[in-house]
C-alpha cells in the first residue's frame, strides 16, 4: 500500500477502506507518513468528507492507538462534556464543579486551543504551578477523591488524535464535521463516560458557522455515540458574540471564578446552567426542570465555587498568584448610540494577534493577555466610553478591534 495512492483515493471522491485508514493514520503516528502527507490527506477529507462508516473505522482506529481509560473501579455515573470550542469559552471551568458538586463523577480530559479557540488546558497553564497532566492512576485518584479532573490527554489515551489534533490547528483543517467527530467521540470514549454533553458552538467565532452545519456534526456525534452504546446528548449554542466578557487566558479562568462566586450573570451563565442542567438531568435520570434547581443550589450555596477552588488546589494551582497583564489600553467607543453587535471572530483575532493563542505549533503562549469587553450588546454608549479594554505585553496596538463592534444611533 502506499500513501499517495490513499491520498489520491480520497482526493477523488472515493470511500476509504479500514486497512487504508489503519496504513495512513498508524503510519503517522509511527513517524512513516511525514507531515506534509498526512496534511494532504487531512485536506482531501476536509474537501470531500468521508461516510459514517469511515468515520466509525477512524475513531476506532483512534481508540486503539493506545489505551482505554477503566472508570469500573469508581462508584457513580461518569458523565462527560466536550464544546466544539468558542471565543470566550471557559464552560468546561465552571460546569464541571458545579456537576461533580452535585455527586457525579466527571473525567474530563481537555485540549489545547485550535484554531484561534481557545483550549481549556491554555487556560489552565495560566494558573501558576497548575499540572494539567496526569497518569492513569493520578486520574483514577482525583476521581475518588474529589469526584473530578480537569486534565490534558494521557500520553496513552489516544495519541493518534493528540498528534493529528496539532497538525489540523496548523493545516487548515481545523472546520472538518469528519474530523471534529472523530476526535471528539474518540477521547470521550476511551475516557470512560457513561453520559456524554456536548456543546456545539455555531456562528461566526465557531467550527461551525451555520445551523445546518451543526445540525450536522450533531447528527453524526449522536450516531458514534449509539454505535458504542454511549448516551450522547448535544446542545446547539450561539457563537457570534464572545461567550462572558472576557477572551485570554488568565481573564477567562478569572472570570469562570466571579462566576461560580455570583459575580457573574450574562449569556456565559446561561449556557453553564444549560450545560449542566442537561449533564444532571442525564447522570441523574431527572428532568431538566429539577436538574436546572440543583445546578443554581449549587452555585448559590457556593458549593460549585468550594469544588472548583479544591480541584485547582488538588492539581498544585495558586489562583492567587496568577497574573493579568499591568499594560492595559482603554479602547473608546468613536460615537453614541446602543451596540448590537460584537464580532466573536473579530475579537478572537485581536486575542490571538495579542500572544492568546498559537499560529504555529512551536509558537508559545502568553496566558497574561487579552481583552475585557467592558460594554455588551444592547448597552447604550457615548462618544469616549470604554468599549473594551486590551491587556498587552507586546505593543500597545488596538488591532482594529473597533471593527468588531455595531454600534446604531438610536
Amino acid at each position: 500500500m502506499n500513501i499517495i495512492d490513499v491520498i489520491d483515493k480520497k482526493r477523488n471522491k472515493e470511500t476509504l477502506t479500514r486497512e487504508e485508514l489503519e496504513f495512513a493514520f498508524n503510519g503517522y503516528l509511527n513517524k512513516e507518513v511525514q507531515d506534509y502527507q498526512m496534511s494532504s490527506l487531512l485536506m482531501a477529507i476536509t474537501i470531500n468528507g468521508m461516510t459514517d462508516q469511515e468515520v466509525f473505522d477512524l475513531v476506532d482506529i483512534y481508540i486503539k492507538s493506545g489505551e482505554v481509560l477503566d472508570l469500573s473501579s469508581i462508584p457513580g455515573v461518569k458523565v462527560d462534556k466536550h464544546s466544539t470550542g468558542g471565543v470566550g469559552d471557559k464552560t468546561t471551568l465552571v460546569v464541571v464543579p458545579i456537576v461533580a458538586s452535585l455527586g457525579l463523577i466527571v473525567p474530563k480530559m481537555s485540549g489545547r486551543g485550535l484554531g484561534l479557540t481557545g483550549g481549556t488546558i491554555d487556560k489552565l497553564e495560566s494558573i501558576p504551578g497548575f499540572r494539567v497532566e496526569a497518569t492513569k492512576e493520578q486520574i483514577l485518584k482525583e476521581l475518588n477523591d474529589i469526584g473530578m479532573i480537569i486534565c490534558s490527554q494521557t500520553e496513552s489515551l489516544v495519541p493518534l488524535d493528540k498528534i493529528v489534533y496539532s497538525l489540523r490547528d496548523v493545516s487548515g483543517t481545523v472546520e472538518s464535521i469528519p474530523l471534529i467527530a472523530a476526535s471528539v467521540m474518540s477521547k470521550k470514549i476511551a475516557s470512560g463516560a457513561d453520559k456524554i454533553l456536548i456543546d456545539i458552538k455555531c456562528g461566526n467565532g465557531a467550527l461551525m458557522k451555520d445551523e445546518k452545519s451543526a445540525r450536522e456534526l450533531r447528527d453524526l456525534l449522536i450516531r458514534i455515540g449509539n454505535n458504542y452504546n454511549k448516551e450522547v446528548r448535544c446542545l446547539i449554542s450561539d457563537m457570534n458574540t464572545p461567550l462572558g466578557v472576557c477572551v485570554g487566558n488568565a481573564l477567562e479562568v478569572a472570570e469562570a471564578a466571579e462566576l461560580l462566586d455570583g459575580k457573574v450573570k450574562n449569556n456565559l451563565y446561561d449556557l453553564c446552567v444549560d450545560i449542566a442542567s442537561n449533564m444532571v438531568s442525564m447522570g441523574k435520570d431527572i428532568s431538566i426542570i429539577d436538574a436546572r434547581e440543583q445546578v443554581l443550589d449549587a452555585i448559590n450555596s457556593k458549593k460549585a465555587l468550594e469544588k472548583f477552588n479544591q480541584f485547582v488546589e488538588y492539581q498544585g494551582g495558586s489562583l492567587e498568584d496568577m497574573r493579568i497583564s499591568d499594560n492595559k489600553l482603554e479602547v473608546k467607543s468613536p460615537k453614541s448610540g446602543v451596540i448590537t453587535g460584537i464580532n466573536a471572530l473579530k475579537v478572537s483575532v485581536v486575542s490571538n494577534a495579542l500572544g492568546s493563542g498559537k499560529a504555529y505549533i512551536d509558537d508559545n503562549i502568553d496566558y497574561s493577555v487579552g481583552v475585557f469587553l467592558n460594554k455588551q450588546i444592547g448597552e447604550r454608549v457615548k462618544e469616549g466610553d470604554t468599549l473594551c479594554t486590551i491587556y498587552y505585553n507586546k505593543e500597545e496596538n488596538d488591532y482594529g478591534i473597533l471593527d468588531a463592534y455595531t454600534i446604531e444611533e438610536k
